[in-house]
């Protein structure tokens, strides 16, 4: 199978990314005092420091009727490729992150990282890639005019790779797009990229091309099938979560990745719209945190290893609910709210049923012991 690259680019240009069947088009950089550079897989194993965090299926809450919703307008004649981007880059943004890597609860530097955005309404909610915000602890939005201000995680899908960011405060937006009707995409229309390939240098790079295929069932890890429009613009490290741009000015996919085989060129991937559209109202409200770093222990791994099935504890946030109700690294979550879990998924599933202030009995197998605790939800 040919490895697939995810688009973010992570400043430093020195750093060598790991070829995977799937690679994120982000950009990083790892800042530590030694000035190594510490590198991420995406396999989900114990010594892996790509963890699982504990909200990547969310939205519990009730819809607000304050939030705008995005701009589903369609206008009714084809635009010129200038047309298109003037009318769709005011509202295409870079995504800045920070993030502290941590390691069995050790730090190991600061890890930085950008990719693209766009705003979908607004109040300044943007839409980009769940992998460009993963596990930060800061977020900057630099807008097409080089300003830039800080935001706020407020929802995301890890599974589908989708996320929802807000500026903070009440800041005037340039510019919103408008979401197309992937269903009605045809191979072969031409379509407009827009994003930050290689970082910051490069804001608001327009590329362009045309659909290669629709619905392209592509393998993003082991036994997961995700569908993906296929283009054949460019899209490089810094893309992701940036538009993929029909000629009528409307967004129709999330720029996502692209095929990195030797001696293959123009096969890039983009998140359907519609298939983010679905997700909408619930990304668009607070997601409910636990506040872990885990991941699953399988039957297989049980064995293995010798443990009981259920969600490891690699991570523990300060202050978080987790924390509060006494959960350590170390930890092997067997039940969550009664329930059997051995995902992430599974307890995120469960927390989807529920809201901020409800208290979950979480069983725990510590040191060959079982206990309980009752964590309370919080956003």
């Amino acid at each position: 199978m040919a490895d697939l690259y995810f688009s973010d680019n992570h400043f430093n240009k020195t750093h060598k990314k790991r070829r995977r069947k799937f690679i994120f088009l982000l950009s990083l950089a790892l800042v530590i005092s030694s000035l190594a550079f510490f590198t991420f897989s995406c396999s989900p194993n114990l010594l892996s420091n790509n963890k699982n965090n504990d909200n990547n299926i969310s939205a519990q809450q009730p819809p607000s009727s304050s939030t705008n919703p995005p701009n589903f307008a369609e206008p009714k004649e084809a635009l010129s490729i200038p047309e298109v981007v003037k009318k769709v880059s005011p509202a295409v943004v870079s995504v800045s992150t920070k993030s502290i890597v941590r390691q069995w609860g050790r730090d190991f530097g600061v890890q930085e990282g950008i990719g693209s955005g766009f705003i979908i309404n607004n109040e300044g909610y943007i839409l980009t890639n769940y992998h460009v915000i993963s596990g930060a602890q800061e977020v900057r939005i630099i807008f097409n005019d080089s300003k830039a201000v800080n935001a706020k995680i407020i929802n995301y899908d890890s599974v589908q790779d989708i996320a929802v960011v807000k500026v903070d405060g009440n800041i005037k937006v340039p510019g919103v797009v408008e979401l197309g009707d992937s269903d009605k995409v045809q191979v072969g229309e031409s379509v407009v990229a827009i994003g930050n390939p290689l970082g910051k240098e490069f804001i608001g790079t327009v590329t362009r091309g045309i659909i290669s295929a629709t619905n392209r069932g592509v393998e993003v890890e082991k036994g997961r099938t995700q569908n993906f429009l296929q283009t054949d613009a460019a899209i490089n490290p810094g893309n992701s979560g940036g538009p993929l741009i029909n000629t009528l000015g409307q967004v129709i996919g999330i720029n996502t990745a692209k095929i990195t085989e030797q001696g293959v060129e123009g096969i890039g991937f983009s998140i359907p719209i519609n298939t983010v559209k679905q997700r909408l109202t619930a990304l668009t409200k607070p997601v409910l945190r636990i506040g872990i770093g885990a991941i699953g222990i399988t039957n297989e791994i049980s064995k293995s290893e010798g443990i009981p099935t259920g969600v490891y504890v690699k991570e523990v946030y300060p202050e978080s609910p987790a924390s509060k109700a006494g959960i350590i690294v170390n930890d092997l979550i067997t039940k969550f709210d009664g329930k059997p879990v051995t995902s992430i998924e599974e307890i995120n599933s469960i927390k989807a049923t529920h809201k901020a202030g409800d208290v979950i009995k979480v069983e725990i197998f510590r040191n060959k012991k079982n206990i309980t605790t009752n964590l309370t939800l919080s956003e």
